[in-house]
């Protein structure tokens, strides 16, 4: 399992919508400036440690290629950073399912985004980790 910098893979994606549906039900919400972060630790048995969905809001961006350009810029800080949360859960052998919602209206650079992004995989990863013990 490649868990360094390198693809962000399907089995990496949440595609269940049976887990999407019971993070929207049951799972734990935090916000934060740029993002707004829904997780469920420890649902079904997953492939990886984390599987991960990105979300931009059509009310607040009505083109679909601002859309696209800012789940690209979230989906590429997290391929580039997510080894972060994989070495902590791998240690603590949680695993956790988690959308990311960009709350903003307007469109943010990838440096902001990045930054965000690493605050918030660590924020992910103590919570994950603080409830595996």
């Amino acid at each position: 399992m490649d868990t360094g910098i390198g693809r962000f893979k399907k089995s990496e994606k949440l595609c269940s919508k049976k887990i999407i549906s019971s993070l929207i039900d049951e799972g734990d919400s935090f916000f934060l400036p740029l993002f707004k972060v829904i997780f469920l630790k420890n649902p079904a048995q997953l492939p990886f440690p984390a599987q991960v969905a990105f979300s931009v809001s059509k009310k607040g961006f009505k083109k679909a290629v601002t859309r696209n350009l800012l789940k690209r810029r979230m989906r590429e800080a997290y391929r580039k950073n997510k080894y972060l949360l994989y070495n902590r859960l791998q240690l603590a052998g949680a695993c956790i399912a988690f959308i990311i919602v960009y709350r903003q209206n307007s469109v943010a650079s990838y440096p902001e985004i990045e930054k965000a992004m690493v605050e918030t995989i660590e924020r992910l990863a103590s919570i994950a980790t603080r409830s595996a013990n």
